[in-house]
């Protein structure tokens, strides 16, 4: 059986100066605004992969984090910024390799999140709920599950409007599309971000998995708290239920 080939580099381009691409990156009270989701142990993991450990070259802007991803800032047409990352190969830490594939649509999303942040919220606070487990219809994507894949199918930029199975409407454009994941834009949400991945099945996941984060700015703690509530309860009839 053939090993499968490391990925090709991950880019994403911002329209932003790599001066300020630099700080998002390497200020951990920003990084914790565009990295990931909110949880008890986000700084922790803010701190374990972009700061302790860490090897930096501030003035080529590159930085190697996460024991071997290689961040580099590059030029781009007018006055972006290209940010890459190359992953260090297969084999490098054999703990983590059963993930490898997983880390990187990870840092896939991570990247537009961080595009998303500066480029349209200037990396203000956000709220975010994070959903992840096997799904109890497994030959359905999330985004069939959503009702988002119509949508999802569509050339980004694309303006949609679906009524969701959470009770939500939500309307906005494509912003991203590959493979595994699709990224929608959700105007009711202070210009929020919705990221629906599918995770196939791999050797550690023996059913495929569905995940989540849906990002929200300017919206108040009460009314996110009943949207959570909303996605949570509707959760719980789509992932997969292990019998005892």
């Amino acid at each position: 059986m053939t090993e499968a080939a490391d990925p090709p580099p991950i880019e994403v381009t911002i329209s932003a100066p790599p001066e300020e691409i630099w700080r998002a990156l390497r200020e951990p009270e920003l990084i914790r605004r565009w990295h990931g989701w909110h949880y008890d142990g986000l700084d922790e993991e803010v701190r374990q992969i972009f700061v302790d450990g860490v090897t930096e070259d501030p003035e080529a802007r590159t930085f190697v984090a996460g024991g071997n991803d290689r961040f580099s800032l590059h030029p781009a047409g007018s006055g972006g910024t290209t940010v890459r990352i190359t992953r260090g190969p297969r084999g490098t830490d054999p703990d983590w390799d059963a993930y490898y594939d997983d880390i990187t649509e990870g840092w896939r999303t991570f990247l537009l999140q961080l595009r998303f942040g500066l480029e349209r919220h200037a990396m203000a606070e956000r709220r975010t709920l994070f959903l992840n487990d096997a799904l109890a219809a497994p030959g359905r994507k999330l985004v069939d599950h959503l009702g988002l894949a119509e949508a999802g199918e569509q050339p980004v930029g694309t303006r949609y409007r679906v009524a969701l199975p959470t009770g939500d409407e939500f309307q906005g454009e494509l912003y991203f599309s590959s493979e595994h994941q699709r990224i929608f834009t959700v105007d009711g949400l202070g210009d929020g971000l919705l990221v629906v991945a599918h995770q196939p099945i791999a050797e550690h996941r023996p059913m495929p998995a569905g995940l989540i984060v849906l990002t929200a700015y300017d919206v108040a703690e009460n009314r996110f708290a009943e949207l959570e509530q909303r996605w949570r309860s509707w959760w719980e009839t789509t992932r997969h239920q292990p019998t005892s």
